[in-house]
Formats: C-alpha cells, sequence, structure tokens
C-alpha cells in the first residue's frame, strides 16, 4: 500500500496543504465543516503523519547526534552506551555517524546537520582534522556542540577529556621502574591534542628518570592496520630495540602482539607492553594487557548531560564547560 503523506491528502481533497495542516492541527483559522471533511478523508486513506517533519517545523528532531571516528575501539562503544543512558531519559534518539578518521567525512556530516536532522552534537574529532571552521559553523547555526575525548582546542565550547599527559607519563614511569630503559611510543596523529598530550607526558617521563629521548623510538602509526604492523616488525627487529612500548591507541594493541608472536618475541621479558585501551578481553590476552583505561561511559554520560543542560536552556553556556576525568593504569602481565 503506497504511504500516503500530506500532499497526497491535499491534492485527494482540493485543498492547499497549508489548509490540510492546520486542519489536522485543530486551528482556529478553519471551519469545522473542513476540518471535519479533513479528518474523515485522512482516515479513509489510512494518512499518518510524520512526526519528524512536523519536528524540523519547531526545529526540534528529537534527535543528537554522534560523531565518532570508529566504533571498533571499544572506548567509543562504550561511550555510546553512556550517552544512550542519558538521551532515552530524555526522549531522543541517538544518530551515530562514523567518520572513519577522514575530515572530509566530518566536515560532510557536520554540513548535513545544519539541515535541522538533529537537535545538537557529540563530537570526537578525526586524526585528519587540522582546522575547526566547520565546527564553529555548526555553532554558529546555533547547535550545541560538546566535545568528548578528542576535541580542538581552539573552539570556544565544552570538552569532556581525561588526563592524557599525566597517564601517558604514569604508564612510562611504571615501565621504567620495571627495568625498561629504551621505551618505544607509538602515536596515531600529530594534530590530535590526545596524541600530543600522550607523547608530551612520555617525554617528560623520561626526562625525570634521566633517559634521553631517542626519535627512533617515536613512532607515527596510520589507520592502516596491516602498515602499522609493519611499522612495529621492523621497530622490533632494531639492532638496538626497544625493551618497552607505550601504544597510544588500542587499535594498535593487535598488530603489537601479532608482531611479537611472529618475531618470537618473549612478552614481558624482552618487551614490556602498556597500552591505552577499554578492552574486556584485557585480561584473557596471552600475555594479559597492562593498560591506561579511559572512564569511557562517565565520559559519554557527561558530555550527553552538558548537551541537554544547552538543549532545555538555551542561556546555558557551553563556552567553559571543560571537565578532565582520571584514567586508570591497570598492571597486569605484560609490564612484568
Amino acid at each position: 500500500m503506497k504511504h500516503i503523506n500530506i500532499k497526497d491528502l491535499a491534492l485527494e481533497l482540493n485543498l492547499s496543504v497549508s489548509t490540510v495542516s492546520k486542519a489536522l492541527n485543530d486551528s482556529y483559522e478553519i471551519s469545522e465543516e473542513t476540518k471535519n471533511r479533513v479528518l474523515e478523508t485522512a482516515a479513509r486513506l489510512n494518512y499518518v503523519p510524520n512526526p519528524y517533519a512536523s519536528s524540523l517545523r519547531g526545529r526540534k528532531s528529537k534527535n543528537i547526534g554522534v560523531v565518532i571516528p570508529e566504533v571498533a575501539d571499544s572506548f567509543f562503544s562504550l561511550a555510546i552506551n553512556g550517552i544512550e543512558s542519558v538521551a532515552k531519559t530524555k526522549g531522543y534518539h541517538v544518530l551515530i555517524c562514523l567518520t572513519h578518521e577522514s575530515f572530509e567525512n566530518e566536515r560532510t556530516i557536520l554540513k548535513e546537520f545544519q539541515g535541522g536532522r538533529v537537535d545538537g552534537v557529540l563530537l570526537s574529532v578525526s586524526t585528519e582534522t587540522t582546522q575547526c571552521d566547520h565546527i564553529n559553523d555548526l555553532i554558529a547555526n546555533g547547535l550545541p556542540l560538546v566535545f568528548f575525548d578528542r576535541a580542538c582546542d581552539e573552539v570556544e565550547t565544552a570538552k569532556i577529556t581525561t588526563d592524557d599527559f599525566e597517564s601517558a607519563y604514569k604508564a612510562t614511569t611504571h615501565l621504567i621502574q620495571q627495568k625498561a630503559d629504551r621505551i618505544a611510543f607509538l602515536s596515531i596523529s600529530k594534530s590530535l591534542s590526545i596524541s600530543n598530550k600522550r607523547l608530551e607526558g612520555y617525554l617528560k617521563a623520561l626526562e625525570d628518570h634521566d633517559i634521553k629521548a631517542d626519535q627512533k623510538y617515536i613512532i607515527d602509526c596510520s589507520n592502516d592496520a596491516e602498515q602499522n604492523y609493519l611499522l612495529i616488525k621492523k621497530l622490533l627487529q632494531q639492532k638496538n630495540k626497544p625493551n618497552g612500548i607505550i601504544a597510544s591507541v588500542e587499535k594498535l594493541t593487535t598488530p603489537i602482539y601479532t608482531a611479537c608472536k611472529d618475531l618470537e618475541m618473549k612478552v614481558p621479558e624482552e618487551l614490556k607492553i602498556v597500552c591505552f585501551s577499554n578492552l574486556e578481553i584485557a585480561t584473557i590476552l596471552n600475555p594479559s594487557l597492562t593498560t591506561i583505561t579511559q572512564p569511557a561511559f562517565e565520559m559519554g554520560k557527561m558530555a550527553a548531560t552538558l548537551l541537554f543542560k544547552a538543549l532545555e536552556n538555551r542561556n546555558f553556556s557551553l563556552v567553559k564547560e571543560d571537565f578532565m576525568i582520571q584514567s586508570a593504569l591497570v598492571v597486569r602481565d605484560s609490564s612484568g
């Protein structure tokens, strides 16, 4: 059966769309006779109003957009759960859009959101995002936006982040205490603030323990798993190879373990490993993985709570709402 929209209904009644809409909404401008005629025809044709279309006219879609790089990372999966725990209580739906670490995808998504598809946005920027004009444009068009985890520091809005510098410092210090003195750091982006802060924490810990930083141990990885595997394998085949390694993102866990297996390198005897990760299976990896675990659910929940404060009160300013939540070093077998 064909879906009947308001234009079809107006055509059947030989009335304007505006008149039909007003009749359906019981407007005082429309006579009772016309209202009854419209309602009877609507019932006969099984006309069902489109709540999304009507909400757009009122600038309320009852949707919030969540823009993230990927869902494979367990951090984002847990953060989405936190976001949805708040959105459901507010009667909102969550639209999840993936950038796949592409700046162009991110820009296109935010531009589409300006058409009224969502009432607000939660964003974790891509590794390719180096300028933020598209984000400022969205905010300038009246859509509130909150960053979580990955943020553009120059955009004046709320940011929910973790103690990236301190966490990397803690991870590096832990490896040094475990007698690692050639510690490699695997980065994922030179533009992401979280990557840069984690790198800074790593370098500061080396400095404070009188270990000279060596550029050959700082590896810029990519979004290509195979390429990352080759980079890590090459790193571990160096003559003076590292005896400790810190992965700044969860996706690097698999290539590290795979390279160690293929090179028959013993963990933690020959290489001690710490990863920024929320993997549930960290405990059953062989050996179990030492992690910097972020409070992903809490971050998502807090970001959503702030967004809804802005949606419910137009006088509420997101500009100064910056929160940093501590991550935890969970020591397991991979670091000795």
